[in-house]
């Protein structure tokens, strides 16, 4: 019998079991079989393809309609992966109606099973309706790039007792209110680790140092393709970038000599031109 996909039941197992759970991002059908292929727990359908994908300066620009015209393509591309979607600013962030209608969206329109939101107690009204609806919830904690404004840009979060304590408050919270499971990204590993212990949900880091109770990356930083900037926390693992373009070079090469296409690529008559047009 085949196997579903991963629920929020398996991820909350594999952490009282003290097994990690991995999470990457994807953006489109191709992407999400090859990630979906390679075992991946939780593909993230990040507010990210605003800026590796649609070429913006971050993701605030990222519209709903986007974000849906992504994840439906994601979730035809994968099979086993539980798909968790970002809601973009400001769809959540207004009221509670605004939060569960829109989440009600993107769950019915893209098949998805999960919606990820960032923010602390300011966004548990909304979260609680979304979980009373019924739609899974995680949450977003440390950086939050749709709040980077007012963070003073992409710098690490909760290093002082103040900040520490309101993210500790908030991910507690969070749980309160229903969330499944929490993303830290760019804490300090003292701070990432005791939030981990306390809370009884899932903790999936990103520059949140490896006690988490998993990861998450973002697929074209993971494999090369986006250079614009990398993160201290991001370990490539491959650069097809360099791959993708040297394969470029030589088919356009080929083309100009007019070595491609080759005979193996071409097609041909049964009988002569001749016979043919008779």
């Amino acid at each position: 019998m085949k196997k579903g996909r991963v629920t929020t039941f398996d991820l909350r197992e594999k952490k009282r079991k003290g097994e990690k759970s991995t999470m990457l991002t994807a953006y489109d059908y191709s992407q999400a079989k090859i990630v979906d292929e390679a075992g991946v727990d939780m593909i993230l359908v990040g507010d990210s393809l605003g800026m590796v994908v649609l070429g913006y300066e971050n993701t605030l620009a990222v519209t709903l309609e986007e974000m849906i015209h992504h994840g439906k393509a994601v979730v035809r591309g994968s099979q086993r992966a539980m798909v968790v979607m970002d809601l973009p600013f400001m769809t959540y962030q207004v009221n509670r109606d605004d939060a569960l209608r829109n989440a009600g969206r993107v769950i019915q329109e893209t098949g998805a099973q999960a919606v990820k939101v960032e923010g602390g107690v300011e966004i548990i009204d909304a979260v609680k309706g979304m979980v009373e609806a019924g739609i899974p919830v995680m949450g977003h904690l440390g950086l939050t790039p749709q709040s980077v404004g007012q963070l003073g840009g992409y710098k690490v979060q909760g290093k002082d007792k103040e900040a520490a304590k309101k993210m500790f408050e908030d991910a507690k919270a969070l749980e309160e209110a229903g969330a499944f499971a929490i993303v830290l990204e760019c804490v300090p590993w003292q701070l990432a680790e005791f939030i981990t212990d306390k809370l009884s949900i899932p903790i999936i880091g990103i520059g949140a140092g490896r006690v988490c109770d998993g990861q998450v990356l973002v697929f074209h930083d993971v494999m090369g393709l986006f250079d614009e900037f990398r993160p201290k926390f991001v370990k490539q693992y491959r650069n097809l970038r360099e791959e993708m373009i040297m394969g470029i070079k030589d088919y356009v090469s080929e083309v100009k000599k007019g070595d491609f296409p080759g005979k193996e690529h071409i097609f041909n008559l049964g009988e002569t031109l001749e016979e043919l047009l008779e």
